[in-house]
């Protein structure tokens, strides 16, 4: 049995469900604030994601990070070497996802050269009614960046595992290479 530890950066636009979306990963689903008081930090969350078909885990310390300018500063001094990263966007908000390219630069800055795996994910999938992001165009544009693509609803507790546990599967999968490389060097 492993246990791994990998710091999760989260980010986003500002009311794009970052925070909804992390408590309801760390809740298990069973706890969905109607009233959030929007994050002017960065709020750090843990769980454990237990990797499939293995006796291991991954101990994931998620930083949900600001989504507004004015506190941006004080939160990229957190985001020193993350091991994944985790990019939220509103389905209902094509500026959200415009942005994602710029969210997306200023984590890899914050990366000292290393690739940082990740997903990106289409939140508030519960406004499908108002989409604006076709998921076709955003699956295709996370390809093009080397990042995984799901759909979520925080509110509808709709998949809100799935991108933690694509993390954790990809920083598994890491550690797994990495050690087969260090033993054929034995």
């Amino acid at each position: 049995m492993v246990k791994l530890r990998a710091k999760c950066i989260l980010v986003g636009d500002a009311a794009v469900g970052k925070s909804a979306l992390s408590q309801m990963f760390r809740s298990d689903g069973s706890h969905f604030q109607k009233n959030y008081s929007m994050t002017a930090g960065v709020e750090v969350l843990t769980r454990t994601v237990h990797i499939p078909d293995t006796s291991d885990g991954v101990e994931l310390f998620i930083f949900d990070s600001a989504g507004k300018e004015v506190f941006l500063e004080a939160c990229e001094k957190l985001w020193e070497q993350p091991a994944v990263l985790c990019l939220v966007y509103d389905i209902s908000s094509e500026q959200s996802f415009q942005n994602c390219g710029q969210w997306l630069e200023r984590v890899r800055g914050h990366s000292q050269g290393q690739h940082v795996p990740g997903v990106l994910v289409g939140n508030k999938t519960d406004l499908a009614a108002r989409r604006e992001v076709e998921s076709g165009l955003a699956q295709e544009w996370a390809q093009s960046q080397g990042l995984e693509y799901c759909e979520t609803s925080a509110k509808e507790v709709e998949n809100c595992e799935a991108p933690f546990l694509i993390l954790a599967q990809v920083f598994h999968q890491l550690y797994q290479d990495r050690l087969q490389a260090i033993q054929a060097l034995a």
